[in-house]
């Protein structure tokens, strides 16, 4: 089970003192920061934000990080400028704040991104990755949206439902052995049903030692017994990428 007095330990981890590489842009309803690499590419990632919000400086360094690989990245509002968390909000009132930031219903926002991915700046292919409440995006996104090639999920909290399991594209998710709110019985059965639904190439990946956040929220020079695994699995989420939107 879930512990639901912590609903979420997005407040383990670093704050990290990242200078952007981009802008943040305004499209439609909701605003963006978007990162373009030096040259010129029809390839784009849409990075979803943790429960802290699209400001937060660690999601903007993933998004340069995968810019420096060559794609586009955009990291929408998905909030839609309703506040974020703050680590010194009240956990007993985080249930209430979720309610209206629900992870599964982000269809509009998300066809505002595509639009403005593919007619202002000509993608092609697109990919997604996302972070705790992101990473409950992108397996959505990823269940509902089959123009979107690739997805990677950060530890993002498993409801098991009959219909999460039907993958439009290849992803891969990322997974804590130490999460406090994601048991790995959740992870196994998340596996299983995967092994028995999906039609398309999947891989359930579990870093040993790690903690909630761990990919996008420790800093390696104050962790660095976490160091490997960090690397590691930010190695595998670019492998993926570049595997699948080529």
């Amino acid at each position: 089970m879930a512990n639901e007095a912590r609903p979420c330990p997005c407040d383990i981890g670093d704050t990290f003192d990242h200078e952007c590489k981009g802008q943040e842009i305004q499209i439609e309803h909701i605003k963006a920061y978007v990162c373009k690499p030096h040259s010129s590419t029809d390839k784009a990632i849409i990075v979803v934000q943790d429960i802290f919000g699209w400001e937060l400086p660690n999601t903007r360094f993933m998004a340069d990080l995968l810019s420096a690989h060559g794609y586009i990245t955009i990291c929408p509002d998905f909030f839609v400028g309703q506040e974020a968390w703050k680590p010194t909000g009240d956990w007993s009132t985080f249930p209430e704040w979720l309610k209206s930031r629900q992870a599964t219903k982000v269809n509009q926002e998300v066809a505002v991104v595509l639009k403005y991915l593919k007619e202002q700046c000509f993608i092609k292919q697109i990919g997604i990755i996302g972070f705790c409440w992101g990473g409950i995006v992108t397996h959505h996104v990823m269940l509902t949206h089959p123009e979107i090639k690739a997805g990677v999920s950060f530890y993002g909290i498993i409801r098991d439902e009959d219909d999460r399991y039907d993958l439009k594209n290849p992803t891969l998710f990322i997974f804590a052995e130490n999460d406090l709110v994601i048991p790995l019985e959740q992870v196994n059965i998340l596996h299983e049903r995967l092994k028995e639904h999906a039609k398309v190439n999947f891989e359930v990946k579990v870093f040993p030692k790690q903690t909630h956040g761990f990919v996008h929220r420790k800093k390696e020079d104050i962790n660095p017994e976490d160091k490997p695994y960090i690397e590691e699995a930010r190695k595998d989420m670019i492998d993926w990428l570049k595997k699948y939107i080529n």
